[in-house]
C-alpha cells in the first residue's frame, strides 16, 4: 500500500529522472517492499560533481581531527590520514587510474619544489659532500639490499612467504624496493620535534637535508629500474643497460639545467614582480609547475628540475628584504601539507582493504627487513666517509620514515608491472595487487613503529650529551 504523503509528491513538477525515481519508490511500497529504493538516480560509472565535492570536503575536515589525535599519541599525522582514507574507502571509484597518475605527478612536483626550498646549504657546511653521498648512495644501497630480500622471501605471486631464489620475478622485487627507497622529511622532522633538545642541530640539519635530496634520487632510481625491466627485446642486455644509463644521465642533466634557468625566473619575480606576501603562494605554485612542465616537455626530469629550482631560490640573495625564499617556503607550507595529505588520501581511497590481506605477511617481513637491515646497512656502509659519530649514524638509520613519495611512486610501479619482460600475463593482476599491498603495509608499519620509537631511540643514544658538550 502506498504510504500517506507519497502520492502528492508525484504531482509536484520535478525533473524527469527524479520523478521516475519517486515513482519507483512508491511502486516498491505498493508491492509491500520492506525497504524502498532510497538511492538517488546516478548514471552507471558517473559520480556527480556535488557528491565528489561534499566527499572531498568532508574528508579534508576529518583529517584535521585525525591529525590531532595522531600527534597526541606520537604517530606521524599522515599515517592517521592514510588509515582514515582506507577506512572510508568508497564503493564507487572517484578517480580513474589515469587521473590518479596525473594528480600524483602534480603533487610530487610541488612536494619536490618545496623540498628544495627547505634545503639550506648554509646549515650543512662542513658535511655537504657526505650529505649528498648519504642521500644518493643510501637510496641506491638500501633499494638493492631490500630488493634482494624481497626476491628471496616472496612467493611467486608476491602474496606470501616462500624462501629461495626462484619466487617473485627479480624485476618486480626491485620495483617494490625502488618505491621504498626515499624517506619522508616532513614525517621525520615532525617526530623529531618531540625531542628537539636531545638532537644536535648539525645532526637535525643532516637528517632534513638527506630526506630532501633522496626524494628526487628515489624517483630517478625507480625510473631507471622501470627502464631496465620493461624494455622489449631487440637489444642485448649490455646494450639495454648502456642505453638506459645514457637516458638516465641525460634526464638528470637536462633537469638540472632547466631547474637552474627557471630559478632565475623565480629570482626575477621575487625582486621585480612580487610586492606583497599574499602573492608568494601564487609565485611558488607557478615556479614549481613551470619547472616540472618545461623539463618534461624537453625530455628532462621534471622532478629534478622542480627540486633544483626550489634549491636555487632558497640559497640566493634578493634585493627585497621582506619577501625572501624563507617567506616563500613558509607561505607554501600549508599548500605543501595539503598536497601531502592528498597523496595519502588518494592512495587510501584507491585501495580496497580486503585486497591488502594477501600481502600482509610479506609486508610485515619486508618492513622489518627495511628497518633493521636495509636502511641501517646503507648508512653504516658509508660510515667511513661520515664526519659524525657512530651514535649519530644510528639515529640517522632509524630516521628512515617512509611517506608520501613511496605511495605516489607505487602507482607508477603498478603501471609498469604489466610491461615487465618475461612475466606471464595471467599472473599480472595478482602481482599488481600484492606489490601495491606490500608498499602500503611497509609504509604503515614503518610510520607506526619508527614514529612511536624514534623519540625513545634518540634518548637512548644519549645524543643530548653532544648537545650539552657543544654548548
Amino acid at each position: 500500500m502506498t504510504p500517506p504523503g507519497w502520492v502528492p509528491l508525484l504531482l509536484i513538477p520535478l525533473p524527469g529522472a527524479v520523478h521516475a525515481w519517486l515513482a519507483t519508490v512508491v511502486a516498491g511500497f505498493a508491492q509491500g517492499a520492506e525497504t524502498p529504493l532510497i538511492r538517488p538516480p546516478i548514471a552507471p560509472g558517473i559520480v556527480p560533481l556535488p557528491l565528489i565535492m561534499v566527499t572531498i570536503g568532508g574528508i579534508f575536515l576529518g583529517t584535521l581531527a585525525i591529525s590531532r589525535f595522531s600527534l597526541k599519541i606520537g604517530v606521524p599525522a599522515i599515517l592517521g590520514v592514510l588509515i582514515f582514507g582506507l577506512f572510508i574507502n568508497p564503493s564507487v571509484t572517484l578517480f580513474s587510474h589515469e587521473t590518479i597518475l596525473r594528480l600524483q605527478d602534480l603533487s610530487l612536483s610541488i612536494l619536490l619544489f618545496n623540498a628544495g626550498l627547505e634545503t639550506d646549504i648554509r646549515s650543512i657546511r662542513g658535511f655537504l659532500e657526505y650529505g649528498i653521498i648519504l642521500a644518493v648512495g643510501g637510496v641506491i644501497l638500501s633499494s638493492l639490499i631490500l630488493g634482494t630480500i624481497v626476491w628471496f622471501v616472496a612467493s611467486p605471486d608476491a602474496g606470501g612467504i616462500e624462501l629461495g631464489f626462484r619466487q617473485v620475478p627479480v624485476a618486480v622485487a626491485m620495483l617494490v624496493a625502488a618505491c621504498l627507497g626515499s624517506t619522508d622529511a616532513g614525517a621525520t622532522m615532525n617526530v623529531l620535534q618531540m625531542v628537539q633538545r636531545a638532537v644536535p642541530n648539525r645532526l637535525s640539519a643532516l637528517i632534513q637535508f638527506e630526506s630532501s635530496v633522496n626524494d628526487p634520487t628515489g624517483i630517478l632510481f625507480l625510473g631507471l629500474v622501470i627502464g631496465l625491466t620493461t624494455l622489449e627485446g631487440g637489444s642485448s642486455g649490455q646494450q639495454v643497460v648502456v642505453e638506459q644509463l645514457q637516458t638516465f644521465l641525460q634526464k638528470i642533466g637536462s633537469g638540472l639545467l632547466i631547474g637552474v634557468c627557471v630559478s632565475y625566473l623565480g629570482r626575477f619575480s621575487l625582486n621585480r614582480l612580487v610586492r606583497e606576501a599574499s602573492q608568494l603562494l601564487l609565485l611558488g605554485i607557478a615556479i614549481g609547475l613551470i619547472s616540472y612542465g618545461v623539463a618534461e616537455l624537453m625530455g628532462g626530469s621534471g622532478f629534478i628540475s622542480a627540486y633544483v629550482a626550489g634549491l636555487m631560490l632558497r640559497n640566493n640573495t634578493y634585493s627585497n628584504k621582506q619577501i625572501t625564499p624563507e617567506a616563500l617556503q613558509q607561505t607554501l607550507l600549508p599548500f605543501n601539507n595539503m598536497t601531502e595529505i592528498t597523496v595519502f588520501l588518494i592512495f587510501g581511497l584507491s585501495v580496497h582493504p580486503l585486497d591488502l590481506l594477501p600481502a600482509l605477511p610479506e609486508g610485515i617481513v619486508v618492513a622489518l627487513a627495511m628497518m633493521l637491515v636495509a636502511r641501517p646497512a646503507s648508512v653504516l656502509l658509508l660510515q667511513r666517509l661520515s664526519p659524525f659519530s657512530l651514535r649519530d649514524s644510528l639515529l640517522v638509520s632509524w630516521c628512515g620514515l617512509r611517506g608520501a613519495v613511496p605511495l605516489a611512486l607505487s602507482f607508477e610501479m603498478v603501471d609498469a608491472i604489466p610491461r615487465v619482460r618475461g612475466i606471464d600475463p595471467a599472473a599480472v593482476p595478482t602481482l599488481v595487487q600484492n606489490a601495491g599491498g606490500i608498499v602500503f603495509c611497509v609504509v604503515v608499519i614503518n610510520l607506526l613503529v619508527q614514529g612511536l620509537t624514534l623519540p625513545h631511540v634518540a634518548r637512548w643514544l644519549r645524543l643530548s650529551e653532544e648537545v650539552a658538550g657543544a654548548q
